[in-house]
């Protein structure tokens, strides 16, 4: 019987200790706080119990440790609630020391300790194990060891940016921690990361084994004065003669990572991400001084860290969230899980193409259908392309392609629909074609099915009149390229109804992504907002800006890709088709924005599309690996008079931050988005809205709603209406309103269950 809630605790015959961590009622263990006692107490027991010799800390569950509990850490993030200022920082600050102290007692208690890792070592759990003196993994291919905290707004507060660096040198430890890389076992040993890879079923007994070589093995003198103290008890960076893999910060080669580093930093991140600025300072100031001094310095930076607002809205948005998203919890309560067994999907282009191969992929049958066999074929030959560099990449097999692709039928022929639980339309953006395979596709569909279009814009209800049973008609719209992007925007037309929607749900759950819930309108969100940034692009080049400045500036606001590179890659066409559908549908009320007349003179006069024919307001190269470069004669579409002499930077990313932002508002206020999780995942999953915000409505919230609406008026005399907040704000801005305050989701879930 164990003494500890979250860990069993044995000694064997030879005085080898074994913590089996096994959180109850927890798929996979993490750094809580009572995990955390148990963890101290455990250390304290075999650091002072002379009967114990040594100590294995492995686990009950299939992984080792997923990290630390985020939603803990999320609550503090950005100072928590209550107290202080001060008291908030001091809080942060003692937790976060005594843990690391934990850590220095276990590595310095004279004892032998060795980590057997079941399989996924990540963040914290990671940094546990490399505060023992030695690391054995299972051979398991899918574990993962990393420290991911970068990603989130985090930095390694464990020991992490202190231990790694020591142990395998700064060079290659910086890319591990700053870009958040996690490392098979493989790949893990040949760093030096871990000490062997050994099968799950030897894990054990691997480091009982070396814990007893340890034993018997030599010992070292401390000092002149020092105790006698066994080799294998010690750390690297605790014996005598230590040096820093690879040279210190003043050494020669030491000195020019840590240059490189800080300037690639702040090319990638303009600075713009706490999180690598501090594991940086972490680093560099860490290496200079005994361990104990490095973690408290770590201490101090993963403090002012937690006090960014920052880092809890990244926190938020890309952990907390993003995963209570992906769990489903945005599904109708009360309907029957569902599966979808069988799939058809009309058009087989690039993205019909990619909802095949994930769909096949999740284990689906699916039905590739075109008009002509050869287009067909052709949508079906993406998911060999895709497994063919899996295989040369050592992801995938021969007999597992060959599995795969057999699931894909490519046809002409509707007949091969019957049967079908769910069809999703992945055709041209025309309302009569999308009928017509409608109005085709509807009686092949299983009783119980549904019928799901991948549109990005025309309005779903509209789109729901070519089916006779409106209710169970639904917007599937998935992002380019599918393989990758992992979100899914679920469109609810007028009429469909809570069951539909939880079988599209249950269907973006059996293909792993995560989907967001909105209703209809045009454009719905994604669209919607990403259209402001990409015409913000357009608008500024309207004006005279250089579009280089224009695609810089672009970078600096933290977004994936620039406008003007981006309008290229999703084809100016498109673009231009899409505003021409909307002119006919709404007539007199639509507003011609500074974009239009661009547009429509690069596609019609100058026949410049996009990226797919090589030329749009960039000229594309053809051979594979060669440099895009903007279009030298793009002065003839429009003048190029503003340098940057004549622009103020921050205000030109304001307007890039702010026109999406006000968009995003925009569609809360209609209900188009009605959850405040959905707007800001949505945002970052779906067009890359610079993920250090945590989202448009949360960059509102850390602006202050009172500010930003001044901002934006203030933008709006200069610039146009588009810029003129809407009454949502307006009010939200008098009342000292923010979104997560007024639309908090976990208490419109308390209230509801009153």
């Amino acid at each position: 019987m164990s003494d500890y809630e979250n860990f069993g605790f044995e000694i064997d015959s030879d005085g080898i200790a074994v913590a089996t961590w096994d959180m109850p009622n927890r798929s996979m263990n993490v750094l809580s706080q009572s995990s955390m006692k148990d963890m101290a107490d455990i250390i304290e027991k075999v650091a002072s119990d002379d009967a114990i010799k040594g100590l294995v800390i492995t686990s009950g569950k299939s992984a080792f440790c997923a990290g630390a509990d985020l939603s803990m850490m999320g609550s503090n993030a950005g100072g928590g609630s209550g107290g202080s200022e001060q008291d908030k920082v001091k809080a942060l600050y003692e937790g976060n020391i005594a843990f690391n102290m934990q850590l220095r007692r276990m590595e310095s208690c004279g004892k032998p300790i060795a980590a057997a890792l079941t399989g996924t070592a990540l963040g914290g759990g990671l940094e546990v194990s490399l505060a023992c003196h030695a690391r054995f993994v299972a051979d398991n291919p899918r574990a993962q060891l990393g420290l991911p905290e970068s990603k989130v707004g985090l930095l390694p507060g464990g020991g992490g940016t202190q231990r790694l660096p020591r142990m395998i040198g700064a060079a290659a430890a910086l890319p591990l921690i700053l870009q958040g890389q996690a490392l098979s076992p493989e790949k893990a040993a040949k760093a030096g990361i871990v000490n062997k890879v050994v099968p799950a079923d030897k894990l054990v007994d691997e480091a009982k084994a070396w814990i007893k070589e340890g034993l018997a093995g030599e010992t070292i003198k401390l000092g002149k004065r020092g105790p006698e103290v066994l080799a294998a008890a010690l750390q690297p960076w605790d014996k005598p003669g230590y040096k820093v893999p690879g040279g210190g910060p003043h050494d020669k080669g030491g000195s020019q990572t840590f240059t490189i580093g800080n300037a690639m930093l702040n090319k990638t991140t303009h600075q713009n991400y706490p999180a690598q600025r501090y594991i940086l300072s972490c680093v560099y100031e860490g290496l200079q001084v005994p361990i104990e001094a490095g973690l408290r310095i770590e201490s101090r930076y993963m403090t002012k860290l937690m006090m960014d607002p920052r880092s809890k809205a990244m926190i938020r948005s890309l952990f907390l969230s993003m995963q209570e998203l992906s769990k489903g919890a945005r599904r109708p309560a009360g309907v029957d899980k569902w599966e979808v067994k069988k799939l058809g999907i009309l058009g087989a282009g690039m993205m019909g193409a990619g909802i095949a191969y994930v769909s096949a992929k999740a284990g689906m049958d699916v039905v590739l259908l075109d008009r002509d066999q050869a287009d067909a074929d052709k949508g079906k030959a993406y998911s060999e392309g895709l497994l063919d560099k899996a295989i040369s990449r050592g992801k995938s097999t021969e007999e597992k392609k060959a599995a795969l692709l057999g699931k894909i039928k490519a046809t002409t022929d509707y007949d091969d629909l019957d049967g079908c639980d769910l069809v999703i339309e992945a055709v041209f953006e025309d309302r009569g074609i999308k009928a017509d395979v409608t109005k085709k596709a509807e009686p092949k569909i299983a009783k119980g099915g549904i019928y799901g279009s991948n549109t990005s814009t025309l309005p779903i209800t509209g789109l729901a009149e070519a089916y006779s049973k409106p209710a169970e008609f639904i917007g599937i719209h998935f992002f380019s390229p599918v393989d990758k992007m992992q979100l899914v925007e679920i469109i609810m037309g007028e009429q469909t109804n809570d069951e539909t929607l939880a079988k599209a749900m249950d269907y973006v759950a059996q293909i792993k992504k995560t989907p967001i819930v909105v209703n209809d309108s045009r454009g719905f969100y994604t669209s919607r907002c990403f259209g402001t940034y990409v015409g913000e692009g357009i608008a500024m080049l309207a004006e005279g800006i250089e579009p280089a400045i224009i695609e810089n500036v672009g970078k600096m606001t933290g977004m994936p890709m620039p406008p003007l590179a981006l309008n290229d890659e999703v084809s100016l066409d498109l673009g231009y088709k899409v505003r021409q559908q909307t002119k006919k549908d709404l007539g007199d009320k639509y507003v011609e924005g500074p974009a239009d007349r661009i547009v429509e003179e690069m596609v019609v006069t100058h026949g410049r599309l996009g990226k797919k024919v090589g030329k749009g307001f960039y000229d594309w190269p053809a051979e594979k690996g060669g440099n895009k470069r903007l279009w030298p004669d793009l002065h003839k579409v429009v003048d190029h008079t503003k340098t940057i002499d004549d622009v103020d930077i921050d205000e030109l990313k304001n307007r890039f931050l702010f026109i999406q932002a006000l968009e995003a508002a925009r569609c809360f206020e209609e209900e188009v988005v009605t959850d405040v999780r959905d707007a800001d995942v949505g945002a970052i999953l779906g067009w890359g809205y610079a993920p250090w915000s945590g989202g448009p409505l949360s960059l509102i919230d850390m602006t202050g709603t009172k500010e930003f609406v001044e901002a934006c008026d203030a933008l709006a005399q200069k610039y146009g209406e588009r810029f003129k907040p809407n009454a949502l704000l307006r009010d939200m801005a008098a009342k000292g309103d923010t979104f997560y305050g007024r639309f908090n989701p976990a208490a419109k879930v308390a209230a509801a269950a009153e």
